[in-house]
């Protein structure tokens, strides 16, 4: 098997996950119903939060491409924005036939403005603009049993408290950029 018929994958919660359930899950996620992951270990560590009586931990898998039908979105545009706003509005999958959904994360889900950019309250092309704004981080959503058979679990760590808390801080000093950034976006789209 060569280096690209396998990629590793990352996924951050409160229990050790060794058989993903796809079917798990909001049916309102950006990438509809699925099993989220994300290639980048420093992100997946970034997601980690503390509860009260529960450990945070980090599953790390290999998944086997071989064979998976994978739709990509490579960049924050007027597909992507119009899939994320389909599954939040629960309506059926647009891409059925797909294994794996791979793309941007909405920055809304990440910087606590969650659904404001996919309400319908602002035309597509605003909400578009507004989401484009900082980092883009890509996720992968396994949708399909197909796609979970072909994932191996490798190993899980816990990640400690005061690892915790400095991810958060970090989070919390790049979500006051984002919150800038968004407040001048949004003020350029007022005057013009």
């Amino acid at each position: 098997m060569s280096n690209t018929d396998t990629m590793f994958l990352y996924h951050t919660g409160f229990q050790e996950i060794r058989e993903p359930d796809v079917h798990y899950g909001r049916k309102n996620a950006d990438f509809g119903q699925g099993f989220y992951m994300t290639a980048e270990k420093a992100f997946a560590s970034r997601w980690a939060t503390e509860q009260k009586g529960a450990s945070a931990w980090m599953n790390s898998y290999e998944l086997d491409l071989r064979g998976l039908r994978i739709y990509r979105f490579e960049e924050r545009n007027a597909a992507w924005y119009d899939y994320i706003r389909s599954n939040r509005a629960g309506r059926a999958d647009s891409i059925p036939d797909a294994d794996i959904v791979v793309g941007p994360i909405a920055n809304d889900t990440i910087y606590n403005t969650y659904g404001i950019l996919t309400s319908g309250l602002l035309q597509p092309e605003e909400a578009l603009r507004l989401l484009r704004i900082g980092p883009e981080y890509v996720q992968y959503a396994l949708k399909t049993e197909k796609a979970a058979a072909q994932l191996r679990w490798l190993s899980v760590e816990e990640i400690p408290a005061q690892s915790i808390r400095q991810f958060r801080a970090l989070l919390a000093e790049e979500e006051k950029e984002y919150q800038k950034l968004l407040s001048a976006e949004m003020e350029a789209m007022t005057e013009s």
